[in-house]
């Protein structure tokens, strides 16, 4: 049964696309069958793994509005063991749309209900902002991502997010927990950055990751190119970072795989 982990933040420009990508990439290079939900109206998630917007007949929008079977939206990626559930601009309606039908808080969950059972890890990249489209995810997740960047202002509407995560704990999603803060576009040359991940750290304790995604040219630019950052370049900082994440929530679940050689060793 899958583990299915949001990536939210109403903050734009965090990092949330980019870890959503990089660590459902990470699972399915890891040998977890992993489905990666583009949960956000303006679709990176989609065309950050290869898909032309143009070509996509059917995404999450059919299947909150119209009634579409997940299965028959799923796409294939170039990644062997990853699969999209694609976005599309008209997921922007679907808030008005949704307005009136009974459990609209549910509908992503009963959705996602339908085909867990195939996956290892379900990642779902939530759109900025905290409307019925990313409540929708919050109550279909087992637990939630928050990236933060390192700036300034990183700890900005973040009390706001943990509310809203509470209010959806309370009352839709008991079983919802903080996965961990993400600390992201971390440059350890400059002293604002270290500055900001030590006062989140004091903040937040053993909630945030100890890995840390610095700032790296490759992770830019594989999303121009409709690719993770592990196939575009595998050696690359940004994908040993992601790397290191996808291994960090295994361990923190006692989720790792034994080795095919140490299971035939036990035997």
């Amino acid at each position: 049964m899958a583990r299915i982990i949001g990536v939210a933040n109403q903050k734009g420009g965090v990092g949330k696309t980019t870890t959503a990508i990089n660590l459902a990439a990470s699972f399915a290079v890891l040998e977890y069958k992993t489905l990666l939900v583009d949960a956000d109206p303006q679709a990176n998630s989609t065309t950050g793994v290869g898909f032309d917007l143009q070509n996509v007949t059917q995404s999450l929008y059919d299947c909150m509005v119209n009634n579409a079977e997940a299965r028959d939206v799923i796409l294939k990626t170039d990644i062997p063991n990853l699969d999209l559930i694609p976005s599309h601009i008209d997921l922007v309606g679907a808030e008005i749309e949704m307005i009136n039908y009974p459990n609209r808080e549910m509908v992503l969950k009963f959705m996602i209900d339908e085909i867990k059972s195939n996956y290892d890890f379900i990642i779902i990249d939530c759109s900025p902002s905290l409307g019925l489209i990313t409540v929708n995810a919050l109550t279909a997740a087992d637990s939630v991502i928050v990236p933060v960047q390192c700036e300034f202002f990183a700890l900005e509407g973040l009390g706001k997010l943990l509310n809203t995560i509470k209010i959806v704990q309370s009352r839709l999603n008991t079983s919802l927990l903080i996965e961990g803060i993400l600390m992201t576009m971390y440059d350890g040359r400059l002293r604002l950055c270290n500055q900001v991940v030590a006062e989140v750290r004091r903040h937040f304790e053993e909630l945030v990751f100890s890995t840390i995604i610095h700032r790296n040219a490759r992770l830019s630019e594989a999303p121009s190119v409709g690719k993770p950052v592990i196939l575009y370049d595998a050696n690359s900082k940004g994908s040993m970072n992601y790397l290191n994440l996808a291994k960090e929530i295994l361990q923190k679940n006692n989720l790792t795989k034994i080795p095919q050689e140490e299971r035939t060793l036990e035997l």
